[in-house]
C-alpha cells in the first residue's frame, strides 16, 4: 500500500479519496474548507498542514481542484507541492487543467527527479462514489504504469491518451463536443415542438437517423426532459471545460467557430445565474425563449 495525499476534497475529491482510503492506502489529505477535511479524517485519512507538508509525506500527491490557475498555484507556488515533494516521488492532477498548465508544472517537477502524471474523470459524482469514473491518462509510459494501481482505485475506464497533458486535451476536447450536443439538442427540441411536433415524434425519428446521440439517449430522459435541473453536471463546470479547449484550439492556431459559439452559449447561462444548475439547464433556456415545454409525458 502506498502513502497517497490528496488536494481538493469537493463533491468530486471527496469520495475519490475516500476510495483510496477503502482500499487500504496511507491518506493524507489537505483542502481550505476545514469541514472537507474533518470528513476524511473522520474516515481515517489524517490532515496536512499545507500541500508541500502533504508532499513531502506522500508516493503520490493527487490534486483534484476546480481550474488550472488552482492547480499551478498549489503545485507552484510558495508552500505548494513543489516545495514539499521527494525526489522520486510523483504528482498526479485530476483536476481538469489545461494541458500547458500541466506541462509546466511537470517540467519543475523533472527538475527536481519527480514525475507528473495527468488524469482527469469523466462520468459523475455518482461514479466518483462507486470508484467507476473514467481516466483519461497523459505521461510517459513508465510514470503511468506506476500510476495506475492508484488510479484503479478510484476508477474502472483506463485510456492512455499519450504524452504529458494530453489527458487534459482529451477531457477538454471531449467536454467541449458533449456540451455542444447539450446545447444543440435543446435548440432543437425547443423548435420542434414551437413548430408544432411532439418530443415523442421527434425523439421516434432521430432514433432511426444519425441525429440520433448519447445526450438525447441517457442524459436528457434522466434530468432536463423531466424538469430537474440540479447537477449532474454544473454548467459552469461545463464553461470551465469548453473555455479550456478553445484556449487550447486558438493557441494551436485553429478555427472552431461552433465550439465558440458553444462557449458563448454557456456564458449566456452564467450570465442568467444557472451557472450552478445542471449542464441540460439548457432545456430550460430554450424553454423560456420559445414559450413552449420540452418535457415527458408525466
Amino acid at each position: 500500500m502506498a502513502n497517497v495525499g490528496f488536494i481538493g476534497l469537493g463533491i468530486m475529491g471527496a469520495p475519490m479519496a475516500a476510495n483510496l482510503l477503502k482500499k487500504g492506502h496511507r491518506v493524507g489529505v489537505f483542502d481550505i474548507d476545514a469541514a472537507a477535511v474533518a470528513r476524511l479524517v473522520a474516515l481515517g485519512a489524517f490532515a496536512a498542514a499545507s500541500p508541500a507538508a502533504l508532499a513531502a509525506e506522500s508516493a503520490f500527491t493527487i490534486t483534484m481542484l476546480p481550474d488550472a490557475p488552482d492547480v499551478e498555484r498549489v503545485a507552484l507556488g510558495p508552500d505548494g507541492i513543489l516545495a514539499g515533494i521527494k525526489p522520486g516521488a510523483m504528482m498526479i492532477d485530476m483536476s481538469t487543467s489545461a494541458p500547458e498548465t500541466t506541462r509546466k508544472i511537470g517540467a519543475a517537477l523533472a527538475a527536481k527527479g519527480c514525475a507528473m502524471v495527468d488524469s482527469p474523470v469523466g462520468k459523475t459524482a455518482d461514479h466518483a462514489v462507486t470508484g467507476t469514473l473514467t481516466l483519461m491518462v497523459g505521461g510517459e509510459s513508465e510514470a503511468v504504469a506506476r500510476a495506475r494501481p492508484i488510479l484503479d482505485c478510484m476508477g474502472t475506464d483506463f485510456f492512455a491518451c499519450g504524452a504529458l497533458g494530453n489527458g487534459h486535451a482529451m477531457k477538454a476536447t471531449n467536454n467541449l463536443l458533449a456540451t455542444t450536443l447539450v446545447a444543440l439538442n435543446a435548440e432543437i427540441l425547443a423548435a420542434g415542438i414551437k413548430a408544432g411536433l411532439t418530443l415523442e415524434t421527434m425523439t421516434s425519428v432521430m432514433q432511426k437517423t444519425m441525429a440520433w446521440n448519447s445526450q438525447l439517449a441517457v442524459a436528457f430522459p434522466l434530468r432536463p426532459l423531466k424538469g430537474d435541473f440540479a447537477p449532474g453536471f454544473m454548467l459552469r463546470l461545463a464553461h470551465k471545460d469548453c473555455r479550456i479547449a478553445m484556449q487550447m484550439i486558438d493557441a494551436m492556431g485553429l478555427d472552431a467557430p461552433i465550439g465558440r459559439a458553444t462557449l458563448a452559449a454557456c456564458q449566456d447561462g452564467l450570465d442568467k445565474g444557472f451557472g450552478a444548475n445542471d449542464v441540460g439547464v439548457f432545456v430550460k433556456m430554450r424553454e423560456e425563449k420559445a414559450g413552449v415545454k420540452v418535457r415527458t409525458a408525466s
